[in-house]
């Protein structure tokens, strides 16, 4: 791949960034700050990260410990009294048992599993990843020069797949599946009894499952909250489990997220990251130190404000004719069909619809094709219920009137 320079040379750019695609989520941002700073009053309806700042507690924690010279290099792969409080938070919520050397802080859970991929991923080996997915899956395995081997969750078994699909989608090249629970784009839940039976498989073929978590707080209804690793020893020893601060605690900006697994595989992980970041920011691990260990009201408090939320968008947009959405269990997102709305104005294109939709009505969210789901969209419920009902009113207008 060739790009101009300044100067009118060819620059030549490598291979893996012209395999990367575009991000649909920044292409949409980028119309509606575009419209924002032209007057328009849009309505976002795509925030990836909760609408709450960071609390308090754990910002005083991150200025103490600048205060007291926390400033400078810290281990790769973190300090020890984040590892430790981590290793204690997955035995006291998710019933796994780790040392500290099988924990990696990394600079967000993304960074984790972009480490992951590079440490596990050789050419031409395969990642099965379920659709709908989250959009940067594909692209971090292709940039391991791995395959994503798409598998789609039915929309009626609410996007999840299922034994017999990860069954039929594992070959000699298979190296690993992705589960997300709960999911982004779709707030599905994953059970008990389906997280065993994924397990079963992936025993029985000897592949590693990596688990994100990283929205394991935010399960509404009473739901449980299961880690695939804690179902068993041969499941421990084929998970790696990864997850963050930054969706729990509204700690988008601070950049911490982690991993933990095999000790090796740590190793390698936290090898990468040397070589590349150095370590996660060091003021920052303090305030994840102080997240962990500190109140969880706050916590407590967003969840039942996204609950409140959840509930009105969903009987707001099923009362839209043309489109339909299942029940999200948890995350902050509703992953609506809208193939019917879509037919009937005439549209075959998920992306135009959207794109229509944001410069009509100036509402902003993100097409689903971005995340495997071409008759669909991602609504953000992580903003104003306000701004929510004022979005969908507009949603409801535009597929009228189309």
């Amino acid at each position: 791949m060739f790009v101009g320079s300044r100067g009118g040379a060819l620059m030549k750019l490598a291979k893996r960034v012209a395999q990367i695609t575009p991000s649909k989520t920044l292409a949409i941002t980028a119309k509606a700050k575009e419209l924002r700073s032209e007057g328009y009053d849009v309505v976002g309806l795509g925030a990836g990260e909760p609408d709450f700042n960071t609390p308090q507690h754990i910002i005083d924690a991150a200025v103490k410990a600048m205060e007291e010279g926390q400033t400078k290099y810290t281990a790769a792969a973190g300090i020890v009294e984040l590892k430790k409080a981590i290793c204690e938070k997955l035995a006291r919520d998710n019933n796994i048992t780790y040392k500290p050397s099988q924990v990696v802080v990394c600079n967000g859970a993304k960074h984790a599993l972009y480490n992951l991929f590079q440490a596990i991923v050789d050419p031409g080996d395969e990642v099965i990843v379920p659709i709908p997915y989250w959009v940067s899956y594909p692209e971090m395995i292709t940039l391991a020069d791995g395959v994503p081997v798409f598998v789609e969750g039915a929309e009626a078994n609410e996007f999840k797949i299922t034994p017999d699909q990860l069954r039929a989608a594992i070959t000699n090249r298979t190296r690993a599946v992705i589960i997300n629970s709960p999911s982004n784009p779709t707030g599905s839940v994953y059970t008990r009894e389906e997280l065993e039976g994924l397990a079963q498989v992936c025993i029985e073929k000897q592949i590693l499952m990596v688990s994100d978590e990283i929205y394991e707080k935010l399960i509404y209804d009473g739901r449980e909250h299961v880690s695939i690793a804690s179902l068993s020893p041969e499941a421990y020893d084929l998970t790696v489990v990864i997850n963050g601060m930054s969706k729990p605690y509204s700690m988008t900006g601070w950049r911490i997220g982690y991993a933990a697994g095999n000790e090796a595989l740590i190793k390698a992980m936290t090898n990468l990251s040397s070589h590349s970041t150095s370590n996660p920011t060091t003021f920052a691990q303090y305030g994840a130190l102080a997240a962990l260990e500190g109140s969880q009201e706050p916590l407590e408090m967003m969840k039942a404000e996204f609950d409140k939320r959840r509930k009105a968008v969903v009987k707001l947009m099923n009362e839209i004719e043309g489109i339909h959405c299942v029940e999200p269990k948890g995350a902050f997102y509703l992953f609506a069909n809208v193939s019917e709305a879509m037919k009937k104005g005439g549209y075959t294109d998920v992306d135009e619809w959207a794109q229509d939709l944001l410069e009509k009505e100036y509402v902003a969210l993100i097409p689903g094709s971005g995340f495997g789901a071409p008759n669909h969209i991602r609504i953000s419920y992580a903003t104003s219920l306000e701004q929510l009902e004022k979005g969908i009113a507009r949603i409801k207008k535009f597929v009228e009137e189309s």
